[in-house]
């Protein structure tokens, strides 16, 4: 039997075509199939008066999947975010800002973004490990301070993606609502 069905197709990129099909890059006919009604959206960098409320609604979409405490984007946060060029566009944003949630615990949001030209991927440093085994025991705040360590390290490991399969959660055998550097 025949079914008949409806298709849309959306397809999206950040490269010129028409300089692509000079090349030989992309086929001609394709580009006329895709190109029935193009929308065009200027980077991130060119609309930076967009940056505070996809901000805020990153910073919502955080709290409400995670359910944890809403963090404070604070004036001089909404300044680097402004002032950073954003080579990633929305994607990247979204993921500072959801980085940033994870580990600011209803504090303030403090961003790692480097200023100039962003290098191609932004690192994790280690903090540095204090030996304390001589003590014996480890007090309640160098439980804390492993815990949030180790939890870092995870989510560097997993792209500090922090549910799903190759989450962090899953990672550590936890649920994605304990996955939050304390």
């Amino acid at each position: 039997m025949f079914v008949r069905r409806r298709v849309r197709i959306v397809a999206a990129t950040n490269r010129d075509l028409k300089k692509e099909i000079a090349a030989g890059r992309f086929r001609e006919d394709l580009y006329y199939r895709l190109n029935v009604f193009p929308i065009e959206i200027a980077p991130l960098r060119e609309r930076k008066e967009n940056i505070p409320g996809l901000a805020s609604h990153f910073i919502d979409t955080v709290v409400n999947e995670l359910s944890c405490p809403r963090p404070r984007l604070t004036r001089a946060g909404t300044e680097m975010l402004l002032n950073y060029d954003w080579p990633g566009n929305i994607r990247e944003l979204c993921n500072v800002i959801q980085r940033a949630a994870v580990l600011a615990q209803g504090g303030a949001l403090e961003f790692d973004l480097p200023m100039g030209n962003p290098p191609a991927e932004l690192t994790f440093q280690k903090p540095a490990i204090r030996d304390d085994s001589n003590a014996g025991y480890l007090t309640e705040a160098e439980i804390r301070r492993r815990e949030r360590e180790n939890l870092s390290i995870v989510l560097q490991k997993t792209g500090w993606r922090i549910k799903g399969i190759g989450g962090a959660a899953e990672l550590l055998g936890v649920s994605p609502l304990l996955c939050s550097p304390g």
